[in-house]
């Protein structure tokens, strides 16, 4: 009887390659922006695509230079957004809600403000989040866009590179 030795290189790319457990998790953004390809914007992006009340909660941290008055300016440029973002020339953010963080249980990762956008679809939530999920500029929403540009240089990086937690949902018990 003859006994084959494998390498151990050869033998965990065999494993491996055969195993998808240990592969990198996919993500909600990966699923989006594989099912925005695969559909198309206009599609992914219409306002009846997977109707429902989406939740898009933003939470930012501000690098240690931001003065009180450019974080006023951001909370009115955030809270802005419910009436400059249109489509169609109709306004489609359903409400934004925006306060400081003043919870006392230490696990805040010293994120400071928190907002919560409000859409009735996940087509809307899709065309306002933009160039993250959709590659065509024709249905991503400009006035969102340029206000990730104008915020983008006031936020932390240790948070993520972006200094910037967003956690998206559909409603599955709304009040």
């Amino acid at each position: 009887m003859k006994i084959k030795f494998l390498s151990i290189a050869t033998l965990l790319t065999v494993i491996l390659s055969a195993n998808t457990a240990f592969s990198a998790p996919v993500t909600a953004s990966d699923r989006l922006r594989e099912t925005a390809d695969r559909i198309g914007a206009e599609k992914f992006t219409a306002r009846n695509y997977h109707p429902g009340l989406i939740r898009h909660i933003v939470l930012f941290r501000y690098t240690d230079t931001v003065t009180p008055r450019q974080k006023e300016e951001v909370k009115a440029r955030f809270l802005a957004l419910k009436d400059l973002c249109r489509r169609s020339g109709k306004r489609y953010v359903v409400s934004i809600e925006t306060g400081a963080q003043n919870s006392g249980e230490g696990v805040d990762q010293n994120l400071e403000q928190g907002f919560i956008v409000t859409f009735r679809s996940e087509g809307d939530r899709n065309f306002y989040v933009g160039k993250d999920i959709v590659k065509d500029e024709r249905f991503i929403d400009p006035a969102h866009d340029e206000f990730k540009k104008f915020v983008g240089s006031l936020l932390h990086e240790p948070v993520n590179p972006t200094g910037v937690l967003v956690f998206d949902f559909t409603v599955e018990a709304p009040l």
